[in-house]
């Protein structure tokens, strides 16, 4: 009875290994790079839509994270707005810890920012806001390009990938962005945080 139960013991682990190591090797073939990207149309010209995401004060009116933490610590450096502005934060688990630097800024037509997780896992990644002017007014596109740096970030994204975890919420923000850049400043809504989104 016993070695009955050793042997189904070992065969079990045996189909466990099988399983985990073929699960590892489909990662391996996963590509070493992730893209995400989001778009909408306000009805705003390019030089109005740009002030609101070349400004990380102002993020907090339209960030689908703004209001996950109400006590993050938050931290601003260098200039007001433009290159070298720079927005660190710290919160809970559902934010985490990191920072943004605004490295290029082009009046009405781009904003590209260095994002920097450091908590819940540490990663870098790059983000884009990029506007064309339409007849409508503006289309922003909102990406985020990365890699996965080994292995075992490959076999994490095959349960929660980049495109999941950060597509919903660039919808969500540009949704919240049009809104308030296509309302007019009298009936915005005051800002109650100042926590911006990666």
């Amino acid at each position: 009875m016993l070695k009955r139960i050793l042997l189904i013991a070992a065969g079990l682990l045996a189909v466990l290994m099988v399983l985990v190591i073929g699960l590892f090797g489909y990662a391996a073939t996963l590509p070493a790079e992730f893209h995400v990207e989001r778009s909408t149309t306000i009805a705003r010209p390019p030089e109005v839509v740009f002030d609101h995401v070349n400004d990380f004060h102002r993020w907090d009116a339209w960030s689908p994270w703004s209001k996950l933490d109400p006590e993050a610590k938050i931290e601003f450096a260098g200039p007001p707005a433009g290159e070298g502005a720079e927005f660190r934060w710290a919160g809970n688990d559902q934010i985490g810890v990191g920072s943004m630097k605004i490295v290029e800024s082009q009046p009405s037509q781009q904003v590209r920012i260095k994002l920097e997780f450091i908590k819940p896992f540490p990663d870098v990644a790059d983000v884009r806001f990029t506007l064309q002017p339409v007849a409508e007014g503006t289309t922003i596109t909102w990406s985020m390009d990365g890699k996965h740096p080994s292995w075992v970030s490959k076999t994490m994204c095959l349960v929660m990938n980049m495109e999941g975890m950060i597509g919903g919420s660039y919808e969500e923000g540009l949704a919240n962005l049009k809104r308030v850049v296509e309302t007019p400043p009298a009936e915005s809504e005051p800002a109650a945080n100042s926590t911006p989104a990666p």
